[in-house]
C-alpha cells in the first residue's frame, strides 16, 4: 500500500490496517455519508436500481471469494442466489419465522447446498468444474420447480416484506439502508478475509494448488469453505432479492444471471474487494441503459430494423463487453484503478 511520503508503520497493526492514514479514514466517512443520504436525492427509480446493485454486490463478492481468489470457477452461481431467495420466502411466508432468522438461514443453507456440490472441486478443476456447477444450477432449479407444495412449482411464490423489532422494509428510502448496510458490512468482511490466513490459503491454491499442498495447505479444507462462503454471500442476496420484489419463481435465476456476475468479476477484476463493485455497476448500468434505448430504436426504425434485434442487442452488448475486457483489460478496472492512482500518485485513495 502506498503511503504519503515520511508516514510509518511502527507496529504490525498498523502494517496490516485498512485505513492507515487519516486522510484515508475520513475519506471513507465522507463516502459512507454520500452512500447514505442518497435517499435524499435519488428518484424512485434510481433509487430501485441502486438497490439492485447493492444486491448484486453482495453476490459478485461471494463469487470473487470463490472465482477470484480461490481459483474456483462456478458458473452456477444464480442457483445458489435461487436458495437463498425461497429458503428466505418459505421461512417468512410459509412458516412465519421473522426476517433475522430468515435471512442468515438462507445464507446457511445455500452455503451448505454449496459445499455438497463443491466436492467436485477436489477431483475436477477449471472447465470441467465450470460444468458441475452448471449442473448443480440446473439441479436446484429443477428441485425448486417441482416442490410444488413448498415453493409454489413453476408458478413461484408471494413474499412478504422484510420486518425487523415491527418496522417493515416497505418503500425502496427503507430498503435502501438495509441493502446498503449489509453491503457494506459484506465488502469489509471480504476485505479484511482476504488478507486473512485463510484470504492467502485461498491464492496459493488459485495459483497453484500442487505447491499449496505441498506448503501444508488442506486443499479438501479451503476449497470447501470457499464454496460455503461464496454461496453463503450468494444467500443472503437471494435473501434480500426474495423481500425487495416480494414474489420469487425459478425463471429470475436463470444461466444468463449467472453467467452476467462471472462477467462481472472479469470487468471489475477478479481477486480484488473493488472488483465486484465496478463489475456489479458496470453491467447493472448497462442493462438499465438497454432497457431504456430499447424502445427507443423500436419506436424509431420502425418495420427496418430485423426481427428480434432489440431483444437481443443487451445479450449482444453483455457479450463484447466481456469479450473486450478479456482481451483488452484482462486484469479489469480495479487494475487499470490501480496504475491510475501510481501514474498520479494518489496516495489517498490507496487502500
Amino acid at each position: 500500500m502506498a503511503l504519503p511520503c515520511g508516514t510509518r508503520n511502527f507496529s504490525y497493526a498498523a502494517d496490516m490496517a485498512i485505513f492507515r492514514t487519516k486522510t484515508q479514514l475520513a475519506l471513507l466517512l465522507i463516502g459512507l455519508a454520500v452512500l447514505f443520504t442518497a435517499p435524499l436525492w435519488l428518484s424512485f427509480y434510481w433509487l430501485g436500481v441502486v438497490n439492485l446493485i447493492g444486491i448484486t454486490i453482495i453476490a459478485a463478492t461471494g463469487l470473487n471469494l470463490l472465482t477470484g481468489y480461490c481459483g474456483q470457477l462456478s458458473v452456477g452461481h444464480a442457483g445458489f442466489i435461487a436458495v437463498g431467495a425461497f429458503t428466505s420466502a418459505v421461512f417468512t411466508a410459509k412458516l412465519d419465522l421473522p426476517f433475522l432468522v430468515a435471512l442468515p438461514a438462507a445464507g446457511l443453507l445455500a452455503g451448505f447446498i454449496g459445499i455438497i456440490f463443491g466436492v467436485a472441486s477436489l477431483r475436477v478443476k477449471g472447465f470441467y468444474l465450470a460444468i458441475s456447477t452448471i449442473a448443480a444450477q440446473i439441479i436446484i432449479l429443477w428441485v425448486i420447480n417441482h416442490l410444488d407444495n413448498i415453493t409454489g412449482g413453476f408458478m413461484g411464490m408471494a413474499v412478504p416484506r422484510a420486518e425487523i423489532f415491527g418496522f417493515t422494509f416497505k418503500t425502496p428510502q427503507s430498503l435502501f439502508f438495509l441493502i446498503m448496510t449489509v453491503a457494506v458490512a459484506v465488502i469489509f468482511f471480504a476485505k479484511n478475509l482476504a488478507r486473512t490466513r485463510i484470504g492467502r490459503a485461498f491464492v496459493a491454491i488459485r495459483d497453484n494448488d500442487l505447491a499449496a499442498e505441498v506448503m501444508g495447505i488442506n486443499l479438501f479444507r479451503y476449497k470447501l469453505l470457499a464454496f460455503f462462503l461464496g454461496c453463503f454471500l450468494a444467500g443472503v442476496a437471494g435473501s434480500l432479492t426474495a423481500h425487495w420484489v416480494t414474489y420469487v419463481s425459478a425463471e429470475q435465476f436463470s444461466i444468463t444471471e449467472s453467467i452476467l456476475y462471472v462477467g462481472m468479476i472479469i470487468i471489475g477484476g477478479a481477486g480484488t474487494t473493488l472488483g465486484p463493485i465496478l463489475g456489479a455497476v458496470i453491467i447493472r448500468l448497462l442493462q438499465q441503459g438497454v432497457t431504456y434505448v430499447s424502445p427507443i430504436l423500436e419506436s424509431t426504425f420502425s418495420g427496418n430494423l430485423p426481427s428480434g434485434f432489440t431483444a437481443g442487442l443487451g445479450p449482444f452488448l453483455f457479450g463484447l463487453v466481456i469479450v473486450l475486457f478479456l482481451v483488452l483489460e484482462p486484469r479489469g478496472l480495479a487494475h487499470r484503478w490501480n496504475l491510475f492512482k501510481a501514474s498520479y500518485r494518489l496516495w489517498p485513495f490507496s487502500y
